[in-house]
């Protein structure tokens, strides 16, 4: 079975897809990812990959017929892409240990994903991101991203794209411009800058170490960044998975390398023209509470979404720009 299902609860859809449940396990020795595995090419330095076990399909199968005659109930094809997008053929690697040249490498390889996804009318969003580390669920270290089109807006999305349209209708400005304004300002939760990013704990971070990386010209997708900028916009992916690798003591910390979620909103696509008050940023959710403790998301989190930071942002910011000095002084 696989197809979207909406929920009339929270006004959402759902991916109900019960053939990812048997995706194999695969040998600790084999790597399908790695040169040599029969594949990807034997040399390459980034690529894309069409993922073999997909949530969505551009050919997905029928519907289910097990609403019965509800009014309430309904669903749809579970309609989309699915990619992966490998940063290096190299299996022990990461993106603090490659050069910024290769790191736009990556960036480049978005930017042409995301536009060619685009051209398809039926797909609504795009969602780039990178999930790392075994606390994340990650089955397979070698270092990789994703990239899912969605041929509905993800409810998180829409609610901050509802959110950036009153602001603009009351002020006719950017609501993320006001914010970096707001945090460069303030000064205290900001941790990392070059000429075109900022990176920041926001004011309102619903995770301990959480940071927002944000361009400092109002642009609406990855595509729009010229050569300068995806050059520092590469910089800041270096800078803060390095941060975060070297965020705890050697001899204290758990993990070897840092857990995250790396989540890239760009505006959607084939949809409402949002360009005018959609700002691009990348959001990383943490899921360390210090080198040895894992934060949840627990009752009040997941069924009210009321989250609750055991921490003070302005603290983490500034263990977080300690850090950022231990990895600069290595480079």
């Amino acid at each position: 079975m696989a197809e979207i299902r909406f929920n009339p609860l929270i006004d959402d859809w759902v991916m109900i897809n019960s053939n990812r449940q048997n995706r194999p396990n695969m040998p600790k020795d084999y790597c399908p990812f790695c040169p040599g595995s029969g594949k990807v090419p034997d040399v390459y330095e980034v690529l894309k990959y069409d993922n073999d076990f997909p949530a969505l399909s551009p050919n997905p199968p029928p519907v289910d017929k097990t609403a019965g005659g509800s009014q309430l109930y309904k669903a749809a094809p579970m309609y989309g892409k699915c990619e992966v997008i490998l940063f290096s053929p190299e299996h022990e690697s990461s993106i603090c240990e490659f050069t910024p040249e290769h790191i736009r490498k990556i960036i480049d390889l978005w930017a042409c994903r995301f536009e060619k996804i685009k051209k398809d009318e039926n797909i609504k969003y795009i969602f780039i991101f990178e999930n790392r580390g075994e606390l994340v669920g990650v089955t397979q270290p070698h270092p990789h991203g994703q990239i899912y089109g969605y041929s509905i807006i993800p409810k998180r999305i829409e609610l901050e794209i509802n959110a950036f349209r009153a602001h603009f209708e009351k002020t006719e400005r950017c609501m993320f411009c006001d914010i970096n304004k707001d945090e460069q300002d303030f000064g205290g939760r900001m941790v990392y800058e070059n000429d075109d990013f900022i990176v920041y704990v926001p004011y309102f971070a619903e995770y301990v170490y959480q940071v927002y990386i944000a361009s400092k010209a109002h642009k609406s997708n990855i595509a729009e960044f010229n050569g300068r900028e995806k050059n520092n916009l590469a910089l800041a992916f270096k800078m803060v998975t390095g941060m975060y690798d070297n965020l705890f003591d050697e001899n204290n910390k758990k993990y070897e390398r840092f857990p995250y979620m790396m989540c890239m909103h760009n505006a959607p696509v084939n949809s409402e023209n949002t360009d005018k008050f959609f700002h691009f940023h990348v959001e990383f959710y943490t899921l360390l509470r210090d080198a040895k403790t894992q934060q949840f998301n627990a009752s009040s989190e997941t069924g009210v979404w009321a989250h609750c930071n055991p921490s003070a942002p302005e603290d983490k910011a500034g263990e977080l720009r300690e850090a950022l000095k231990i990895f600069q002084g290595k480079l």
